[in-house]
């Protein structure tokens, strides 16, 4: 019964036509198969022979680029090249008589080598950034802006190239169609084509470094710069938060960068004591002969005495009066003790700016400013140096006949030790 089935259901094929047509397809089927395990073992082949090479070259190489495409695979995804173009020459020859089934392995096997092309360019270019984060000279650079930024042409190039297939037209007459989109593009790349530009001033500036310890009071950003991206800048701060800031508003708007106080000498100390204006006096002979027991002004009092005493003399002024003539003030003697005594400390920079000034009076009293540079600028020892040095001078203020500003100011006399 069966086999007289099978004989009807042949000579029925036969009358139709639709065995020849069976068979072609069956022949095709077989086809295809080999050709696909011929290209398998090729692709297996030549991927062997790929990895031997890069062996033999990451030997003999100087440099560790090579380690860096090994570990991103990228002699593995060229092995994929010859089995797809071999693919490419069999389809037409194979698919001779079937146009709509070669019609469509020819788009997939195009749109899977256009694939193919870009994840080798991506594996690339992921093999540079890692190569030239290990050079010195680029190390604080932001090359990952830069490898996004082809990235996105080359993904852009590719999209356009999988349409031009599938519509079977020329990636041109695509682009050209795009025109009228071209504003909605635009804004979608907004951000990304703002980060370029950014990208490329701030190197050519040398704005930012990847390391460099920024303050960006907008975005709250106080610490160290981790990662600069084609979209964003990552700042480490000191509390261990990230901060994420747009790369172009690098360019936009104003933020600190400590990059210059690192590489200099000293990190800068610019702070004052407010002094009461009512602890500020001319001394008399005998507080000037009692303030030569400080060591530090010792040399400066007896030949600044001799130098106004000598002055008011030959003038012929009435000294019974302090007012008259020259004379020292517990001001500028103290002042005089605080450049020496800095002029004297093992932390400051002695060849950078030293200067102990008097600011302008206000309200509260007169500001006498510290301005000097501590030769060690880690942030620690930097706060540690400026607090042991302004204790000191604030302990050593009263031997001075001086008094620190207060809210509410003592109205009291000025003790002296």
């Amino acid at each position: 019964m069966d086999k007289d089935l099978g004989r009807l259901l042949y000579n029925y094929l036969l009358k139709t036509g639709m065995a020849e047509d069976l068979a072609a397809y069956l022949n095709l089927l077989i086809l295809v198969v080999v050709v696909l395990i011929l290209v398998f073992l090729l692709d297996v082949l030549i991927w062997k022979v790929l990895r031997g090479l890069s062996v033999r070259l990451a030997r003999k190489s100087k440099n560790n680029f090579d380690n860096f495409l090994v570990a991103q695979r990228v002699p593995r995804y060229l092995a994929h090249v010859v089995p797809l173009t071999i693919l490419l020459e069999f389809v037409p020859v194979a698919f001779t008589d079937f146009n709509y089934a070669e019609i469509i392995a020819l788009k997939t096997i195009k749109i899977l080598f256009v694939f193919l092309v870009l994840v080798i360019f991506r594996k690339f270019f992921k093999s540079v950034n890692g190569y030239l984060k290990t050079r010195p000279k680029f190390k604080d650079k932001p090359i990952d802006s830069y490898v996004q930024v082809f990235m996105i042409f080359a993904w852009v190039v590719g999209i356009l190239t999988i349409f031009a297939i599938v519509t079977e037209t020329t990636v041109w007459e695509f682009v050209t169609a795009l025109g009228a989109a071209s504003a909605v593009v635009l804004l979608i790349f907004k951000d990304s084509i703002l980060g370029f530009v950014a990208s490329i001033q701030v190197t050519i500036n040398d704005m930012v470094r990847i390391g460099d310890w920024i303050t960006f009071d907008k975005y709250g950003a106080d610490g160290d710069v981790v990662e600069i991206s084609l979209a964003t800048v990552k700042v480490q701060n000191f509390d261990m938060t990230i901060t994420t800031i747009p790369t172009y508003a690098l360019i936009s708007d104003s933020f600190k960068n400590w990059r210059g106080m690192q590489v200099s000498g000293g990190r800068r100390i610019k702070r004052s004591l407010i002094i009461r204006q009512q602890s500020i006096k001319f001394l008399t002979n005998e507080e000037v002969e009692s303030l030569k027991r400080i060591h530090l002004v010792e040399p400066y009092l007896i030949s600044r005495k001799d130098q106004i005493n000598s002055y008011n003399e030959s003038n012929q002024i009435n000294k019974e009066l302090l007012l008259n003539g020259r004379n020292l003030t517990n001001l500028g003697v103290f002042r005089k003790y605080v450049t020496n005594y800095l002029e004297g400390h093992s932390a400051i920079n002695k060849n950078m700016t030293l200067m102990v000034r008097q600011l302008q009076p206000t309200s509260q009293g007169i500001p006498l400013e510290i301005y000097a540079f501590s030769s060690d600028k880690r942030w620690e020892n930097y706060e540690y140096v400026m607090a042991d040095i302004f204790d000191h001078l604030l302990a050593a203020l009263p031997y001075f006949s001086l008094e620190i500003f207060e809210l509410p100011a003592s109205l009291g006399p000025a003790q002296k030790p």
